[in-house]
């Protein structure tokens, strides 16, 4: 077995918030966003994290590269904790890890043509370079994701969702990164323009050997770019494993009621699937329930389930629930029968 790529070792982020009106001396209110997250992913791989909107998927991203505070440790190649570096330190590991974040117009400045936007990162990590061979580079990049490099002039807005995305793609890609970490890159698009993004990206990551992470809070959208899938719920690890065994066998309560959600294109088999609604609202990141934070919208929760943490099986298929499987109903009612 090769080094990790990037391990993270019991990761959390837990953020402090004051009411408006709080005496300094008040006691802060702490939501615990991710909760002892951990992880390996190898070069070449690619990651998807899945979740409900709320869930930590998107503050997991951003704690990898320090873009929140976060505690525990993640890894690099093996050798270097990049949370035990100074944001001076930090700063050469940026040109390989990257990023691509979920609203394609929102994320590049207005100001600036798609030339500016795309050469930002040669700026700052490739500082040797002439402007003649940054342009080379820029045109070469814009080719690659499918945009046309006499466009190398014009201004965000000029674009569509699609083109300003494949703008983010190649901005993130100038500096030929090892890590590329795709925060709900296709969320914001029409549906059409989603496959044409994931064809881009696996395809990139394919002629690069790019590792990706790929978060999204959609199942069906992860399916076929993922080699490995981790679920998320209230910050917390529900279920990892590999994408066939994760689609074929889900075993934790809550990805089966996200993958009962996903549409099968056959009609006369969307119209027999069982469907697993998750009933209720997405509990308080404050105040989460107490043992297994599921067990208030799960359908097998028993008294257990309030009182003690489920811990997380290791192995290929891990899953953090008291009774894992088939969903048949509650354990009572599978008990009885």
């Amino acid at each position: 077995m090769t080094e990790p790529l990037l391990r993270a070792e019991d990761l959390r982020v837990t953020f402090e918030l004051r009411r408006a009106g709080d005496m300094p001396w008040a006691k802060p209110r702490l939501l615990h966003a991710v909760s002892g997250v951990n992880f390996e992913l190898f070069a070449g791989e690619t990651l998807g994290v899945v979740g409900e909107s709320g869930c930590g998927k998107s503050t997991l991203a951003r704690a990898l590269i320090q873009m929140v505070p976060a505690t525990g440790k993640v890894i690099w190649q093996g050798k270097t904790d990049l949370l035990s570096l100074s944001r001076r330190e930090m700063l050469k590991y940026r040109s390989d890890i990257q990023m691509v974040f979920q609203d394609p117009l929102a994320s590049l400045n207005p100001r600036m043509t798609v030339g500016q936007i795309i050469a930002e990162p040669l700026r700052t990590h490739r500082r040797n370079l002439s402007g003649d061979e940054v342009k080379v580079r820029v045109k070469k990049m814009m080719d690659r994701v499918g945009l046309l490099p006499n466009q190398i002039n014009r201004y965000p807005h000029e674009f569509s969702g699609g083109q300003c995305q494949r703008i983010g793609i190649a901005r993130a890609l100038i500096v030929e990164p090892k890590l590329l970490i795709c925060d709900e890159p296709v969320s914001a698009l029409d549906v059409s323009i989603q496959a044409q993004v994931i064809n881009l990206l696996s395809e990139l990551q394919r002629d690069l050997g790019l590792a990706m992470i790929f978060i999204a809070h959609d199942l069906s959208v992860v399916r076929h770019i993922s080699d490995r899938v981790l679920v998320l719920y209230l910050g917390r690890e529900m279920e990892a494993a590999t994408s066939h065994d994760l689609y074929a066998d889900p075993q934790h309560p809550y990805t089966q009621a996200l993958l009962s959600a996903v549409p099968i294109p056959d009609p006369e088999a969307e119209r027999h699937k069982k469907m697993i609604p998750l009933e209720g609202e997405l509990p308080s990141p404050f105040n989460p329930p107490s043992g297994c934070v599921f067990r208030t919208r799960c359908p097998r929760a028993e008294r257990v389930c309030a009182e003690v943490v489920p811990e997380l099986t290791r192995g290929q298929h891990a899953v953090a629930c008291h009774f894992p499987g088939p969903l048949t109903g509650s354990r009572r009612a599978m008990e009885q029968a």
